[in-house]
């Protein structure tokens, strides 16, 4: 089995800051790509930003320069540090990744159940 735990979200004031962390457990021989999305209600989930196992990083065009993602490959954590936060920011934020199997050797991607961000004005 291969989980992957993040940590709660909250509700912060528009131009506050907040840390998401995700932990990766379980069956796990290397993880290739972790990153965050969001989903916003009605709306499709987006990529906010993604990090490969060589620290090469995507961020979407409405979180740059305001979000950082980064990784701790010992952990298997993967986390995003969100400033200058908007309402629009608000959404429910799931963690992915994209790894290789120690039991089947298999490449399989993974899905964190979500955590809510909100974002008042």
């Amino acid at each position: 089995q291969v989980q992957l735990v993040e940590s709660e979200g909250g509700l912060v004031q528009a131009g506050g800051s907040l840390r998401l962390s995700c932990a990766a457990s379980g069956s796990i021989f290397v993880i290739n790509t972790m990153g965050w999305y969001r989903q916003a209600p009605g709306k499709q989930r987006e990529l906010v930003a993604s990090i490969s196992s060589g620290g090469t990083t995507n961020y979407a065009d409405s979180v740059k320069g305001r979000f950082t993602i980064s990784r701790d490959n010992a952990k298997n954590t993967v986390y995003l540090q969100m400033n200058s936060l908007k309402p629009e920011d608000t959404a429910v934020y799931y963690c992915h990744a994209d790894l290789l199997r120690s039991d089947s050797f298999r490449l399989m991607d993974y899905w964190g159940k979500g955590t809510l961000v909100t974002v008042s004005s």
